[in-house]
Order: C-alpha cells, then sequence, then structure tokens
C-alpha cells in the first residue's frame, strides 16, 4: 500500500464497525442491515442462495426490508466488480452485502466502493481472512492475483453464522486455518523491520497481539474443530476457530502485516498448476518457505510442516501441482512473488530471486518429512481433469 510522508511515521489500527458470530447469526442479519440501508443486495453463488434464502426471506421481512439477491460469478476481477456496481445503481441499492468465502465478499466490497453503497461481509465459511478488512484482493479473469485494492473504511458489519461454517466442507475451515496461521509469521516480521502494514502506518502492538492471539487459539483448538466440523457440529473450539480465522486473523494482517507467505500466494497464483489450491492452501506454502527464508529454528519448521499437514493442509510442491516443475515455472512464481509492490519486501532482509527459488524447492523435503511424522504418508499429486 502506497504511504504518505505522514503515515509513514504513525501507527494505524483498522476494524469492522461491529463483528458478530455464532450459530443462526444470519437469522437477526435483517435486523442488522436495517440501519445501514433500506435496499440491500445479496451478492452470493448459487449454491450459498439456495442454502440461506429460507433464512433471509425470514429475517429480512422480519425486519421490513425487500430481500433481492445478485449472482456471484466466481471470481473478484475488475469485470465482475463493474458489472455488480452497475447493478447496485441502476436498481438503487445502497448497502451490498457479500455472502459466501472471500471471492464474494471481496467482490461486494468494491463494487459497493464503486457505486457509493455501504458494504456487510455475510460469512457462510471460515475459509479466508478477508470479511473483516479494508481491502479486496483482486484477480485476473483466469485466477491469477493482480494487485490489491485498499479503502478508506472496513465492512460496516461482518455477520458470521458458525452453524453453516460448520455445515460446509472441512476443507474450507482447513484452508482458513493456513491463512491465519501465516498471519503471526508475517506480523512478527514485520514487527522486526518495522515496515508498513496494509493500512498505511507502522504495526501497532494491538494488531501484532492479535495475530500471535490467533496462532495460539490454532494450535490449540484447530484440530478438534476440524474433527467435529466432519459431524456438522458446532463447538467451542470450533467457535474458537472461526474467531481466529476471521477476526483475530483479520485484524492481525491488517494491522500487524504481510510478508512473504502471501508474496508467495500470489506467484503460486501466476502459474496454473496451482489453480486447484483454495487461497490458504497456497498461502501453507508460503509459510513454509518464509520460515525456510528466515533460517527459523530446524524445530520450528519440522513442527509447523508436521501441524499442518495434520490440518490436511499442502505442505509440499508435488500437493501443490508444482513436482516437476522446473526453473522456467518456479522462475515465474519467483518473479510475481517479488514484484515490486509485494510483501515480500516487508522481510526485514533482502532475499535474492535465487533465495526464494531454493527455499521453494526446499519444501518439498520438509513437506514430506512432516507428512511422515504425521502418519500420513506420501503426498499425492493433484489429480487432473
Amino acid at each position: 500500500m502506497a504511504e504518505s510522508t505522514t503515515s509513514a511515521s504513525l501507527r494505524v489500527f483498522a476494524s469492522p464497525s461491529r463483528y458478530v458470530q455464532g450459530r443462526g447469526a444470519l437469522a437477526d442479519l435483517g435486523h442488522r442491515v436495517a440501519p445501514l440501508g433500506s435496499r440491500p443486495l445479496v451478492l452470493t453463488d448459487d449454491i450459498v442462495r439456495e442454502l440461506a434464502e429460507p433464512t433471509l426471506e425470514a429475517s429480512f421481512k422480519d425486519a421490513d426490508l425487500p430481500l433481492s439477491f445478485e449472482r456471484f460469478t466466481g471470481t473478484p476481477s475488475r469485470n465482475e466488480i463493474r458489472r455488480v456496481a452497475e447493478v447496485i445503481t441502476k436498481q438503487g441499492h445502497d448497502v451490498v452485502i457479500g455472502m459466501g468465502g472471500g471471492a464474494a465478499i471481496d467482490t461486494a466490497k468494491a463494487a459497493g466502493d464503486d457505486a457509493g453503497a455501504a458494504w456487510v461481509s455475510a460469512a457462510t465459511v471460515a475459509s479466508t481472512d478477508a470479511p473483516t478488512s479494508a481491502l479486496s484482493v483482486i484477480y485476473t479473469e483466469s485466477g491469477a492475483f493482480e494487485s490489491y485494492r485498499f479503502y478508506d473504511r472496513n465492512p460496516a458489519l461482518v455477520v458470521v453464522d458458525t452453524q453453516m461454517v460448520a455445515d460446509a466442507p472441512v476443507r474450507f475451515l482447513s484452508a482458513g486455518v493456513g491463512d491465519a496461521l501465516a498471519t503471526w509469521i508475517e506480523a512478527r516480521a514485520v514487527r522486526e523491520a518495522d515496515r508498513p502494514t496494509m493500512v498505511g502506518g507502522r504495526p501497532t502492538r494491538a494488531g501484532t497481539a492479535l495475530a500471535r492471539l490467533s496462532w495460539d487459539i490454532l494450535w490449540e483448538s484447530a484440530l478438534p474443530a476440524l474433527r467435529a466440523v466432519q459431524e456438522n457440529l458446532v463447538t467451542p473450539d470450533v467457535e474458537a476457530v472461526v474467531e481466529a480465522n476471521t477476526l483475530l486473523s483479520g485484524l492481525g494482517f491488517e494491522s500487524g502485516g504481510l510478508a512473504a507467505a502471501h508474496a508467495i500466494h500470489d506467484g503460486l497464483t501466476a502459474v496454473d498448476e496451482t489453480h486447484h489450491l483454495a487461497h490458504g492452501e497456497k498461502v501453507n506454502i508460503g509459510s513454509l518457505t518464509q520460515l525456510v527464508l528466515e533460517d527459523a529454528p530446524t524445530d520450528e519448521i519440522e513442527e509447523f510442516a508436521e501441524f499442518t499437514a495434520r490440518v490436511g493442509l499442502p505442505t509440499t510442491l508435488t500437493e501443490a501441482g508444482l513436482a516437476d516443475a522446473g526453473d522456467a515455472v518456479l522462475g515465474t512464481v519467483v518473479e510475481a512473488a517479488m514484484a515490486s509492490q509485494e510483501t515480500i519486501h516487508n522481510l526485514p532482509f533482502t532475499p535474492s530471486r535465487r533465495d526464494v527459488r531454493d527455499a521453494l524447492r526446499a519444501v518439498e523435503a520438509i513437506g514430506r518429512q512432516g507428512r511422515i511424522r504425521a502418519g500420513l504418508g506420501a503426498p499425492q499429486p493433484p489429480e487432473r481433469h
């Protein structure tokens, strides 16, 4: 994010106006949206709409609000944002609700900003920390990272229904753990370097502390939470992990800062081989790469590889579809990860392209050993369709 001369010396903390989490939280969405506008638009995909529509119909009727849906096509691209903004403007909506995962939510933020409408995040999965932030991740139509887009405010409201999280495929929650674990790894690097965060100032102690709290909760509760979600159960561990993935990681990455893990994610999106991976799954490869680059203690790296393998996250290039990747493919990843605007430059040292490529290659052996210690066997390449 670009800094002004003044903001470069300031510490900044950002957050949504209101955060609501719990079983059945969507049933109260109408009453919570009513103070924000009288003509809301719900942006979501067909699957989430089918699951949520009966609840929203009752909720919005009780709040005396009209209920309108717009179909989200799946990618937060410039074209999709432009299209949704035109719908908001033409139909006179004054608040847009991004419902589902991070892609729909990021699109709603951008379209709402373009159309001058308030925006709300209604998360039905806990797969990323996007819902609370004042930024969107913009992708090309083919799914490659293009840029971050920043706003002068965070969502007016964030609602997370933990029963819907528990009813979703467990892979979504696992991916959210991967995204959130990176938050502390990156925030501590940014703190050491005293580099700018995603809100344009230096990291606050609060942002860094929340990143660490998210990390601590996940090491304690991620595995039991994932077991509970396999049975569609909402337990205290599930509630804790949803909060860690969504609220704590969201506040932590935005006001604590990003470094190499997310830059590596962005690089991985530049090659077609990795497009089967979710955001947090690519981020986990990035976290391991950052730990190697930092020359973190061997025990720390090995423990992280084993734990994240148990969580169900990819820890090897094989799982990422890069088992046989040559220098040209990895060079494309590295080139994108080290672009001038990328967050890898927030590290307290300056790695070379060779350093980053070698760290990526080192992940394969580290991840394989982590899987063996976790009793999971050799990694399997993705199926090609």
